[in-house]
């Protein structure tokens, strides 16, 4: 098991650019099984979750380019379907959850998929029903065989169908989308997620030939056409990095330039660090955090406590809370963090206390933050990282922390944050991979 060791107190300086956005390039890979074509996607970060992807598709025998560092060309024209059968196959795409995103180009393109039951961060339940439901009015069965604890999915030809999502799921609507692209005739899908990820989904799948209007609303349109061609995509950045950018450069006291942003893209993340007392200075598409020497909570217009709390876009990302919530320990006030969608994700809280931050877990879903200030640093400790943004949220801590911290499962971290160590080390961070 790997491990961080992070040299606290270390104030950074310069410029980082932000690697390209986790969750659009598992969608955006998964939707190359559309196409016979060719298909070249560039800005791949170079995560565990993304190149196990990546691995999968070559094992399905899809022809995969390595272009340059961070850009891949994809050709699925001759796709094993057997492969989808055997253990090996069960295995990879178990443990890796943005696998379940191939279950909708599958069935669109050949009729009949395979889904064991995924795995991904342990951060409470994560139903697929969205998915399930909303593939199965386009006109798909569902088979769970019990044995081998996998579903079997199969459909003679998909059909379009109205849908109203019971929840705005972002993997579950471009798992419909997808599937819904080459079905026949007409798909209407209401209370759509409309993230920046979606919209960068649909721009590709409408270049590849797809006819999809509604593109950035909750009401998606799309008219089944009977192939699609190849097409080049650009991934965004992605705006988890981006914010947790600027979390980590305040409450360090650093002065740093985060470059490339997709300042547009990035909805109220900006907006929701300066109602923790940040400086978020845009310059174009680049931000910058200066020096912070402290930072004070704002409250409400009436003078009440500030919450801060996830929603579907264009409310704040879940994946940043956790981030938000390991900041407020440092500033100057008090703010509710209210985790709406994931029931485990502040359990990680007790390694923060640990270090001394004033924090009252309510209930899984809510924590009161007693922010300090300067006046009680974090103190070092020995943590274990639990998921993905958890585990960012605990390296900034340790960043911050008086003392030498050290942080394992870092293969947590590894899964969404690209050479994280070494990008944060050149410009003034401590950070030792064990």
């Amino acid at each position: 098991m790997a491990s961080f060791v992070i040299e606290g107190g270390c104030r950074m300086s310069g410029e980082i650019i932000p690697q390209g956005a986790k969750n659009e390039a598992l969608q955006v890979i998964c939707a190359v099984l559309l196409t016979p074509e060719k298909v070249t996607i560039a800005n791949v970060p170079d995560i565990l979750d993304v190149n196990n992807l990546i691995q999968l598709l070559r094992d399905m025998q899809v022809k995969v380019e390595r272009l340059s560092l961070d850009t891949y060309a994809f050709q699925a024209d001759n796709v094993d379907l057997d492969y989808l059968k055997t253990e090996d196959f069960v295995r990879k795409s178990a443990s890796l959850r943005g696998s379940v995103m191939i279950v909708g180009p599958l069935l669109a393109r050949f009729g009949k998929a395979v889904l064991p039951k995924p795995g991904g961060d342990k951060i409470g339940r994560r139903r697929l029903d969205t998915h399930f439901t909303g593939i199965q009015k386009l006109g798909a069965t569902f088979t769970y065989n019990q044995d081998a604890q996998l579903y079997e999915i199969e459909a003679k030809r998909l059909k379009g169908a109205y849908m109203l999502l019971d929840e705005a799921s972002v993997t579950g609507t471009a798992n419909i989308l997808m599937a819904a692209v080459l079905a026949e005739g007409t798909t209407t899908i209401y209370n759509a997620a409309c993230e920046p990820y979606l919209q960068q989904l649909s721009k590709m799948l409408i270049q590849m030939g797809a006819d999809i209007s509604g593109v950035g609303s909750n009401l998606l349109t799309i008219q089944g056409v009977e192939s699609l061609k190849g097409a080049n995509h650009l991934i965004l950045p992605d705006m988890i990095e981006v914010g947790s950018f600027i979390g980590m450069a305040a409450m360090t006291g650093s002065d740093i330039t985060i470059k490339n942003t997709g300042f547009d893209m990035l909805g109220i993340i900006p907006e929701s660090f300066r109602r923790l007392g940040i400086t978020v200075e845009q310059q174009g598409d680049d931000i910058h955090i200066p020096t912070h020497d402290s930072y004070e909570i704002d409250t409400f217009i009436d003078g009440s406590i500030m919450t801060i709390a996830d929603a579907p876009w264009p409310g704040l990302t879940p994946d940043l809370l956790s981030v938000f919530l390991v900041v407020a320990t440092q500033a100057v006030g008090s703010v509710l963090i209210h985790q709406k969608m994931f029931e485990s994700r502040l359990f990680f809280v007790d390694k923060l206390i640990d270090m001394g931050a004033q924090i009252i877990l309510c209930d899984p879903h809510r924590a009161t933050v007693i922010g300090l200030g300067n006046r009680y640093k974090l103190r070092g400790a020995t943590m274990v990282s639990p998921d993905i943004r958890a585990g960012i949220a605990l390296l900034i801590a340790a960043m911050s922390a008086e003392g030498t911290s050290r942080i394992h499962n870092i293969d947590q971290i590894d899964r969404g944050y690209q050479n994280i160590d070494k990008r944060l080390n050149s410009i003034g961070a401590r950070i030792t991979r064990l």
